[in-house]
């Protein structure tokens, strides 16, 4: 199987914060959800992987390569939308193509156009008048108008509401139609992964807790709510994570219908994208 990005043993310490043994791997034509909450690390792991911060320990290879000796011609490849990063205010759409289009030498400018058609984005308006979810949609149709191979974006479906959410999931669902094309995306909207997503990484202070294909977590896994002596009866190889109450506790499994034959008498709910990643803040707290 060939790699779109691949991360192995990533640290980096920052105070009060750190990246711990960050591992993953990104296949060609598939979507990667990264997600965690405010301050798990996904900024911090994205600009990791873009050579934007040195890093303590580990390495990083994107389209095959290594960002550090050939991030020059990887970027040529790669799209990019960082959280809270834009164009200046002063610029208009239509002004976009004349910086841009010296940083990419496949900057395609009819494509640039159409997108901006697509998404009903003025093109003599200054940016300082935009919406919020106005800039992130010109900043999306910047990230594609090179026509790169992988898509690298941390939370670029916040601020849109959800009609042009869903036409921008499309778009992305499009992109990764054959093994040339992948995309790496963190977002806190988890109902985004769950419709367009093909694997999800779960990062929760700094650390991976969960990499999964997404159908088999949201088809396989489930939470056992049990009383505290409950969970030394359940298979330790198929828990992913407990959460202590102080009368109860919940129990992340990955078989949910072994479970039932194993624990009958115990209730276990299925789950989406969101419950896991409130279970292990739970869990924290």
């Amino acid at each position: 199987m060939e790699y779109m990005i691949e991360v192995d043993g990533l640290y980096k310490t920052y105070p009060g914060f750190s990246l711990k043994d960050i591992c993953f791997k990104v296949p060609g034509g598939c979507i990667m959800g990264l997600i965690g909450e405010n301050g798990a690390g996904k900024s911090t792991t994205i600009k990791a992987i873009l050579d934007l911060i040195h890093i303590d320990k580990g390495n990083v290879k994107v389209l095959g390569r290594d960002m550090k000796k050939d991030g020059a011609d990887i970027r040529e490849d790669i799209g990019v939308v960082l959280d809270g990063a834009g164009f200046h205010e002063a610029l208009k759409a239509k002004e976009i193509p004349k910086f841009m289009s010296k940083i990419y030498k496949s900057w395609d400018n009819p494509y640039y156009e159409a997108l901006l058609h697509k998404f009903s984005i003025p093109t003599d308006k200054r940016l300082k008048k935009f919406s919020t979810g106005m800039r992130m949609k010109l900043m999306i149709a910047a990230a594609m108008a090179h026509r790169p191979k992988l898509l690298i974006l941390d939370e670029a479906t916040s601020g849109l509401d959800p009609v042009v959410r869903d036409e921008i999931l499309d778009m992305f669902l499009e992109f990764i139609q054959d093994d040339e094309h992948s995309i790496l995306i963190s977002s806190h909207i988890t109902s985004d992964l769950e419709k367009v997503a093909d694997y999800i990484t779960f990062i929760h202070k700094g650390e991976i807790f969960l990499s999964e294909e997404k159908d088999r977590i949201m088809e396989e896994y489930g939470i056992i709510h049990c009383r505290p002596e409950d969970v030394e009866t359940i298979e330790k190889a198929h828990i992913v994570g407990v959460s202590h109450g102080t009368y109860s506790c919940e129990v992340l499994v990955d078989n949910r219908e072994t479970m039932h034959q194993q624990h009958p008498t115990l209730m276990i709910d299925p789950i989406k994208l969101e419950d896991v990643l409130i279970f292990k803040v739970k869990g924290e707290n």
